[in-house]
């Protein structure tokens, strides 16, 4: 990898719990930038994408207006950058956000793999969905499960296949997400499972179905799914995660594949943090995604 650019997007709309706007800025507190230089890879920020005040909401779509208004303005700058042959790291904010980054990947290359690390499966609608909270619909929109308008980019859209889709360290879905990940085909490879096989067991299938037929893997990773106790930093925790060792025997043996086209990293909580230890984590887990080894 000899080129990335970074964009962050400072939006915590589709949570229940502000906070995780600041994510991007936390990472980069993390020396992001100059670390990224130190192993010899060419880096440019492309600064920080803020949302629209006000906008539209409706009881099973909270902000959705807003959010949507960000993730077109994403689309874009993901797209440029892809264009301009650097892998985009995108710095959330929650994780309504790669409802903008995900489908620019796949408008651009095609056809992709997707490696989902979260607690949560995020696929619900606005039919399923109990909350209203957008952060919990992306994976099913980018998908093409709905909902639509979240990924509504007209004759630029193009859905990721779900059989290419894979969630892993996946603990806490709602009942109905769970039928419509078996409806949709999407591989999920939960907690338990991580347990029972070990990490790299887990990762060296998920590698597998993601890259197979495809122009190469997105990753995006949800800092929710790591233990709170390693990252407390978070707007929805659920005991029992994977553990640092884990993640970052995920981000390594994923960068050992040398298909990786994009990274999000989301769900920074600075005010709910010990001394930026949740920024921190996520900076040297996208250090590890682009190849560095510390032994």
């Amino acid at each position: 990898m000899k080129k990335v650019e970074i964009v962050g997007a400072q939006v915590d709309l589709g949570a229940n719990r502000r906070g995780v706007n600041m994510g991007p800025s936390a990472i980069r507190f993390a020396g992001l930038a100059e670390r990224i230089e130190a192993m010899g890879i060419e880096s440019r920020d492309r600064g920080d994408l803020i949302p629209m005040q006000g906008g539209k909401s409706l009881d099973n779509m909270r902000s959705y207006e807003a959010i949507v208004d960000v993730d077109k303005r994403l689309f874009e700058e993901v797209l440029e950058s892809l264009e301009n042959g650097a892998v985009p790291i995108v710095l959330g904010g929650d994780h309504s956000i790669a409802a903008g980054s995900v489908p620019a990947a796949a408008y651009h290359y095609k056809k992709i793999g997707l490696i989902w690390i979260d607690a949560h499966a995020d696929f619900n609608d606005e039919n399923s969905t109990v909350t209203g909270n957008v952060h919990g619909m992306p994976l099913s929109a980018i998908c093409g499960s709905g909902p639509d308008w979240l990924v509504d980019y007209g004759d630029r859209r193009v859905y990721v296949d779900p059989k290419k889709a894979v969630i892993v360290g996946g603990r806490d879905f709602d009942p109905p997400e769970r039928v419509r990940l078996k409806e949709a085909g999407v591989n999920v490879f939960n907690i338990r499972e991580v347990d029972t096989h070990g990490m790299a067991d887990v990762m060296r299938r998920a590698i597998e179905i993601a890259s197979d037929g495809t122009e190469g893997i997105y990753v995006s990773f949800d800092m929710d799914s790591i233990n709170p106790q390693d990252a407390p930093g978070v707007v929805t925790p659920v005991i029992g995660g994977l553990t640092s060792r884990e993640v970052f025997l995920a981000c390594e043996m994923l960068a050992n594949t040398g298909k990786i086209i994009g990274i999000d990293m989301v769900e920074v909580n600075p005010i709910l943090d010990e001394r930026n230890k949740t920024g921190e984590l996520a900076c040297s887990l996208i250090l590890s995604l682009l190849g560095e080894m510390k032994y």
